[in-house]
Parts: structure tokens; sequence; C-alpha cells
């Protein structure tokens, strides 16, 4: 079992910047690429950013590209969205989730079927 939590979401005006942060807790985190996700109301939860176990490939959502920067920290076992240039469209809840080495070579990043392992989620709310 893996465990993750995220912290870091608020309310920000358009423009703006957060950083998102999720802590896991229970496995190896290397052994784990990581994913970025979101849902705002009333919408189907999408991709926003993927990293690998060593954080060497990255994966971006067209609409977030140029915009938002995934990293990791594998010794403090952390995983990171800086999000610049918000928009009122970013505002949703994001999650963080984790899948194993299995799964990240096997499905598609895109895809949070794929992703074993979910946090609770944080609020971003960005303001016109």
């Amino acid at each position: 079992q893996v465990q993750l939590v995220e912290s870091g979401g608020g309310l920000v005006q358009a423009g703006g910047s957060l950083r998102l942060s999720c802590a896991a807790s229970g496995r190896t985190f290397s052994n784990y690429g990581m994913g970025w996700f979101r849902q705002a109301p009333g919408k189907k939860r999408e991709f926003v950013a993927a990293i690998s176990m060593g954080g060497t490939n990255t994966y971006y959502a067209d609409s977030v590209k140029g915009r938002f920067t995934i990293s990791r920290d594998n010794t403090k076992n952390m995983v990171y969205v800086q999000m610049n240039s918000l928009k009122p469209e970013d505002t949703a809840v994001y999650y963080c989730a984790a899948k194993g080495l299995r799964a990240w070579y096997s499905g598609s990043n895109y895809d949070e079927g794929s992703y074993a392992y979910w946090g609770q989620g944080t609020q971003v709310t960005v303001s016109s």
C-alpha cells in the first residue's frame, strides 16, 4: 500500500501561482510513477501531469503545458506540481496518484485507471 496526502491548495487570483505537494508513505517511493489529476465540478477527472520513477521523464496535458511543472524528490518521498499563470478554468480538486513499475511501462500515463493509489485531493480555486 502507498498512502498519499496532498497539500498546498487554496484560493488564488488569475495569473497567480501555487505549488501543490504530495507526501507518500508506505512503500519504496522511487518504485512508483506519479501523476496529478484534477476534477472540476460537474466534469470527469482529467490528467494533468506525470513523472517517471527517477524523475527523468515528464508528461503534461496540453491545457497545462508551459504553465505547470511536475517534479519529485525521492529523498523526501514527495512529488510536486508548480502551477503558474493560473486560469479560472484550472479550478478543480487536484489529486495525486501513484502506480508501480509494471503499470508504468504497460499502461498509458494519461489514464487514471492505470494508477492504483490516490490521495484525497486538495482544492484549487482560481478567481477571475
